[in-house]
Order: C-alpha cells, then structure tokens, then sequence
C-alpha cells in the first residue's frame, strides 16, 4: 500500500488540489466549502401520483433540500438554478421507473422556464404485489476496460442474473456499486446494453473509474456519469427499508479520497428526518466506509482512497438505524462492523480485473444477493456461473508451503457468525481455524512479474477468510462443512 507522501506523489496533484488534500487529511471533518456564483431562485412544482391519485408523504429532493407531498400528493420545493436534477424518494409498494436501458428514472433534470419555476411530476405504477419481501443484487466493479471484457460481462455474468431472476420468486432490483467502467466511459453504453438484458431495474453508484478522469473539480469529474444515471445521492423505498445511494469519491484533479462532502450529509440528514428510528436503512457506496485489509496487509492505518476519511461524520447521521453500508472497490470479500453500523464489501463481478475466475483473495468473480423480510436482510455471495452451493474452495495438504500437514479451505463470504469444521471417513472431526494467508489458486494464477498475461500488475492478496486444519494420515476421505449465519450449510470435499 502506498504511503501519504506516495500517494499525492503519484496521483500527479496539482498545487490546488495538493493544498485540498493537505487539508482533508488534516481535519476529515472540517466540511469543505466550494465558491460558486450567485444562484437564482427556481420554484419546483409538482405531483406524485399513482392510479391516478396523488401519494402523500412521498420525499421529494433537489440534492440539497428535502419536502414531502401533501395529502394530494402535491409539493413545492424552492431550489435554485444550481441545482441539476429534482428526484423523488421512490415509495414503497410501487414500481421503479426505468429509462429504455432498465437504468431507474426516478429524477428529472432542472429545465427552468422564463417565470423562475418548473413542473416535475412522477405518475408511478403499483407492484402487483406488496413488496415486505424482496431481492437486491450488488454488482460491484464490472470495470470493463475493452470489448474483450465486455463480452465477458455480457456472456457470463448477464446470463447468470437472469437465471437468478427468474427463480427469485419476489420483486428484485440491482445496484452497479461503481466502477462500471475501467476509465473508459465510451463503453458506458454496453453497460447500460448489459443492463437492458438483465431485464432488473437497476440504480447506479459512481465509482472512481467511472469519473472524467481530465476533470480538475469533483463536480466535473462525475459529469458524464450525471448526463447518463441522473444525481449521485438519492434514496428510495422497497418494503420496510429505506435505501440510500452517496457518491464517496472525492475528485482531486487526478486523485481521489474516500469522502462523503458536507452537502451530502446535509442532505441525507434531511432525508432520514422521513424515516422512522430503527428503521433499517440501507447505505450504497463505491469505496468502504471502513474496511480492514490495511490490517491484512501489515499497514497501521488505511489509505484515504481505500475508506471514507470523515466516516464518523456518516456515522452520527445514521445513529438510531439499523443501518448497513454495502460497498465494492476492494476486488474481494469481507463482512465487519464499525461505528455502529454492519459493512458489506463484496466481491467484484470483474474479479482480479477480468484476468481469471477469482479475485485477488480468491473470492470468484459474481455478485452478492441479498433477500429482505420485513426489516431483516439475508444475503450470501453468488458465484458467476456456478450454483448456490459454491460457497466455498478446498485445498489439500500441501496447497500452502507455510502449512505443509493442512487442509484449506477458502470461504469467502465467511462473517464472525459462520463456522467451519472438517470430517474424516464421515466423523466430524473438529473446528477448523481461521487464519490470514493467501489463496493457493490465486498464488497460481497472479503471483509474480509475468502473471496474469493481460495485467502483470495483479498480485494475489493476503485474506483472513481462509480456514485450516490438520486430518490424520489415516483418513481416506475429508470433508469441509461450512455453516453460515442463516443455518445455510455448504460442503466440499477435499
């Protein structure tokens, strides 16, 4: 991992957003302040209506001020005309608008008319049933650099979704968790293609490789993003939970923090004003708002591109929820709690860049699910093109040179709650120990100057998902068993 010093070296700043980073890092919670010109008052009028009769209650949002619809489903919000896009916190028990691509519509671009003011209404569909019960897919860092991996994307994961869909049984949508491109934003289009197939609605998150990369402010950075998906801090409602999407990529010229800036957080505090304490909120992000492969990795303290830097800001917002942030950018799995809230970094649909099968700590290129009852969520990691079972890899004896005598077993979606014990001959034998090490497919398959043939860069990563015991000689077969933290139980054997 790159020092500080190394980092703004190598990000290439320029003086002033030199001066910017110096001064995130010295005080993450100092709220940045951006000069813009004198705004001009625009009044946004409107209804959310639905079977023809307005929905009262409903959030409506220009990014910066929040209302709610009145019993006839009307609203007033006074914005200005620095505000791009006005959207609605789509409600509960209603379908989610889509664009032609099957990206979710849910805003309306601030056009203002020659009087000051604007009409924005929503005319929104009722699901044909209630959706208390529903489904999510995370698909974090598709990262398509060339057509090479955009027929991969299309070919293996875009299937495998569909499959998924048409046995989930309950309303679904997905969320492209950032990074939907490799820095090339003319492929842009054969995501949204991917999307269309998937037949999903789907919300997207700005990831760090999906921003103007010539831009020299944060705004501009996420411009071609905006034009295509709409804003980049939004909400909306499936059942019980309450969703929210931030942009947490800090734009620096060419660089980038993980930070979540002032009017954001003053907007989500507005937000959750409509939402009941203990309700569970649900917060979508593209770099972890805390993670720990710094730890893995030897280091004291994580990188500023690798987490929020003023997360304890997001933190104190989201006190009094039952709140989860469900992130990607890491290229591998891991579940933690921090601040009071549960984090969720899942594995990348790309993996280690669309080199091989597997991210760097093994986890296999997918997505994650997760299934909602009421105000609870489920989830378990899918692996493209495999079944529900794949939950875990078996190694045998030998597999890690540190570990000669040991079985591995790699289970990457493994939290604090699962356990892993191994059988011998059919007698369960005992609880394997879980240790920080290396994937031995993926020391194979990365590991060294010429490996992968498409990014030599790629190295495997250290991970703490890993699993080892030590059978007796005597044993003909061995079996590892993994039970998750729903009583779901996988097995493999070795």
């Amino acid at each position: 991992m790159q020092s500080r010093r190394m980092f703004l070296k190598q990000a290439g700043f320029t003086t002033a957003s030199l001066l910017m980073a110096e001064r995130i890092m010295a005080d993450p919670y100092h709220p940045l302040t951006t000069l813009l010109p004198m705004a001009n008052h625009v009044r946004i009028r409107g209804v959310v209506r639905s079977r023809g009769s307005g929905v009262p209650s409903v959030a409506v949002s220009d990014g910066r001020s929040v209302v709610a619809t009145a019993a006839d489903g009307s609203y007033t919000l006074h914005s200005t005309d620095h505000q791009e896009f006005v959207h609605v916190s789509l409600p509960s028990g209603t379908s989610i608008p889509q664009n032609p691509t099957g990206t979710a519509r849910f805003y309306h671009p601030v056009k203002v008319t020659s009087d000051g003011s604007m009409e924005a209404s929503w005319n929104l569909s009722p699901l044909e049933s209630k959706d208390d019960r529903h489904g999510f897919l995370v698909l974090a860092d598709p990262q398509t650099l060339d057509m090479d991996d955009i027929r991969r994307f299309h070919a293996e994961t875009v299937p495998d979704i569909r499959q998924v869909a048409a046995s989930a049984g309950m309303p679904l949508f997905s969320v492209g968790c950032g990074d939907l491109m490799f820095d090339r934003l003319n492929l842009f289009p054969e995501y949204e293609k991917a999307v269309a197939m998937t037949g999903i609605p789907t919300f997207q998150v700005i990831g760090n490789h999906d921003v103007v990369n010539g831009a020299l402010t944060d705004g501009a950075s996420s411009r071609t993003f905006r034009e295509l998906f709409g804003p980049t801090a939004y909400s909306f409602n499936r059942g019980e939970v309450h969703y929210v999407v931030l942009d947490d990529v800090l734009w620096l010229g060419r660089g980038y923090f993980g930070y979540i800036d002032d009017s954001q957080l003053e907007w989500l505090e507005q937000d959750l004003k409509m939402v009941e304490k203990g309700r569970t909120v649900v917060v979508f992000l593209h770099i972890p708002v805390y993670d720990k492969q710094h730890e893995r990795l030897g280091e004291k303290k994580p990188e500023n591109a690798s987490v929020v830097v003023n997360r304890q800001a997001l933190y104190k917002t989201l006190e009094g929820y039952e709140a989860h942030c469900i992130v990607g950018h890491m290229h591998e799995s891991e579940h933690l709690r921090d601040g009071g809230a549960r984090h969720h970094v899942a594995g990348a649909v790309c993996g280690a860049w669309w080199t091989a099968d597997v991210c760097g700590d093994g986890t296999p290129n997918g997505y994650a699910f997760y299934e909602v009852n009421g105000g609870s969520l489920q989830w378990r990691y899918r692996s493209t093109g495999k079944e529900w079972d794949h939950q875990l890899r078996t190694f045998a004896r030998g597999a890690d040179p540190q570990h000669p005598d040991e079985i591995v077993a790699n289970v990457w979606d493994a939290d604090e709650a699962w356990e892993v014990v191994w059988f011998e001959d059919g007698i369960r034998t005992g609880v394997m120990q879980r240790r920080l090490g290396f994937d031995p497919l993926t020391v194979k398959l990365f590991e060294g100057k010429t490996l992968p043939k498409k990014h030599t860069w790629v190295e495997p990563f250290p991970t703490d998902h890993l699993f080892f015991a030590k059978p007796f000689s005597s044993a003909k077969e061995v079996v590892v068993e993994a039970r998750d933290r729903f009583g779901r139980t996988y097995r493999s054997k070795v």
